[in-house]
């Protein structure tokens, strides 16, 4: 295989980004993600690619639950700090203030325009990602008019 290729074929994938996030209280944590994709309309499901050393795959295994916040094409800042190790104090990840959900009590960054919950369904381990399937069991937005942030619209790439 030519890697190079690969690797360039790869990197054209269409990715957003979006914060993931699950555990309650202290122990929540939350993560920058581009693996991330609607799966099925009825029952709305969605499938995640989580690594599996590190929190957060640790704590979507132990609740069985997500939530998925989405950013906005100007929150390129705030999805930054959400590529290093989450730090939880009181009601803040990484210095977000967050809420819990009002069906799994995963959190919900209080200041992205949209967000869902997800249940997990089914989960299959591969290579250094857990690929996670999970239901969207609610969703709220705050703000209709944003537009999302893609991966393409930054200068980081993670894939190839």
């Amino acid at each position: 295989m030519n890697l190079e290729a690969k690797k360039t074929a790869l990197r054209m994938l269409v990715h957003g980004i979006y914060i993931v996030a699950a555990g309650q209280g202290e122990e929540a944590v939350a993560n920058g993600v581009t693996w991330l994709t609607q799966a099925s309309f009825q029952p709305p499901l969605i499938m995640v690619a989580i690594r599996v050393d590190g929190r957060l795959h640790d704590a979507i295994q132990r609740t069985g639950a997500l939530s998925v916040n989405i950013l906005a094409r100007d929150q390129q800042g705030m999805a930054q700090t959400f590529f290093k190790p989450a730090e939880t104090q009181g009601n803040t990840i990484n210095g977000y203030v967050f809420e819990p959900g009002p069906v799994t009590g995963s959190p919900l960054l209080v200041d992205t325009p949209a967000w869902f919950e997800a249940e997990v369904r089914h989960s299959f381990h591969g290579g250094d990602h857990t690929v996670f399937i999970a239901e969207v069991v609610e969703a709220g937005v705050r703000d209709p008019d944003a537009k999302p942030l893609a991966l393409h619209d930054t200068p980081w790439q993670y894939g190839g």
